[in-house]
């Protein structure tokens, strides 16, 4: 679940702490990961800690279970952490105590950071990817205005080439070279937009892929691809679009259309082409059967609509 990140395929001198997206953590999970990250074994971790190996995993996996003073010291000291970090009262492993004004916070920040409105991991996450001074010192240039004297200058000898090329030459509208040295120019805000915006976009990609294992993350068995599933299913069901929706109907109530008999489906249908969900459904309006998007597309809408309305 949590795990380490380096954002370099291993190249990177230092190991980031990687914990999982959800906002809190057990003791439990904590003790896990404390050793899974260091790839030991029960036995190893006993064999160096001279904590009984059942001891040591119960206290991994047994809310129940009270970690004696000595063994929570023995742990602590072995890790190199705080017992509180231990205990999951706080997050920090190797600044213990520090002093708010140590970190140049500001009120606002420190108070959001508390209100659990945002997640804490996430942002910190962020904050510690390799990738994220690069964001922070194009942002501040940005920010500061550090650089707008030169996109000034760059844009102005352009646009005293174009004159001189106008007084000069007198070019129609659509030269080349003339186009050339318009579009050359630079505008600093789209310039510094494309540039922070392909950096952020390398720290969610490299986040979200270390985390696309973790048992937060949306599964494959998703609602969304589910109604895909179901929807490419129904597309292979034979006869009219009738014969879909009631197909789909049977999937969403569980009963299996192709088990059923031709009178029960005959039933079926008699009773679909009566309700409000078939007459308001793109696959009503639908005349003939043919492939491509749009049926598809209106088997997904049925689909959804459906859904919906059994929230």
């Amino acid at each position: 679940m949590n795990m380490w990140y380096n954002g370099d395929g291993g190249k990177a001198d230092r190991r980031k702490e990687q914990e999982a997206m959800k906002q809190g953590i057990t003791i439990q999970e904590r003790l896990k990961d404390l050793r899974t990250e260091r790839h030991l074994k029960l036995e190893e971790l006993a064999a160096v800690t001279g904590i009984s190996k059942s001891a040591l995993g119960s206290y991994e996996n047994d809310e129940l279970k009270e970690i004696s003073h000595k063994n929570l010291v023995e742990l602590a000291k072995f890790y190199g952490v705080s017992t509180d970090y231990l205990l999951c009262l706080t997050e920090n492993r190797n600044h213990p105590g520090m002093e708010l004004t140590e970190l140049h916070l500001s009120d606002s920040m420190v108070e959001l950071l508390k209100s659990g409105r945002i997640n804490n991991r996430l942002l910190c996450e962020i904050a510690t990817h390799e990738d994220f001074v690069t964001l922070m010192t194009d942002t501040e240039i940005y920010v500061d205005g550090v650089a707008t004297a030169h996109f000034q200058n760059f844009n102005s000898l352009l646009e005293v080439l174009r004159g001189q090329v106008l007084s000069q030459y007198q070019p129609v509208e659509e030269d080349a070279a003339l186009k050339a040295l318009e579009t050359m120019q630079v505008q600093e805000e789209d310039y510094f937009c494309q540039v922070t915006h392909r950096t952020w976009d390398a720290i969610l990609h490299a986040i979200r892929e270390a985390h696309k294992d973790d048992t937060d993350s949306a599964p494959d068995g998703s609602n969304a691809m589910k109604l895909i599933k179901d929807a490419k299913k129904a597309m292979a069901v034979p006869g009219s679009y009738l014969d879909v929706f009631t197909a789909l109907m049977c999937t969403q109530l569980q009963i299996r259309y192709e088990k059923l008999s031709e009178q029960e489906r005959t039933v079926l249908k008699n009773i679909m082409k009566k309700t409000p969900a078939y007459k308001d459904s793109p696959l009503s309006r639908m005349k003939c059967r043919c492939l491509g998007f749009y049926p598809c597309n209106g088997i997904l809408v049925t689909l959804i609509q459906f859904s919906s309305t059994q929230i």
